[in-house]
């Protein structure tokens, strides 16, 4: 067993890691709604661009 001592004096006064993991490619159903959900944000970035021109 790995011990380590802080200046206090106090053993094993560290955080323990998680567990990594690597992150999978997204399937084609969800890189389908990343899609859509970037659309509706252009959308809306759009429409408010456009009614503040409008409006000013």
């Amino acid at each position: 067993m790995y011990t380590t001592i802080n200046e206090s004096g106090i053993l094993n006064n560290y955080a323990t890691e998680p567990q990594l993991y690597y992150a999978e490619y997204p399937n084609q159903e969800m890189q389908n709604r990343y899609k859509f959900q970037g659309a509706i944000a252009t959308l809306i970035v759009t429409t408010l661009v456009l009614v503040a021109l409008g409006v000013s």
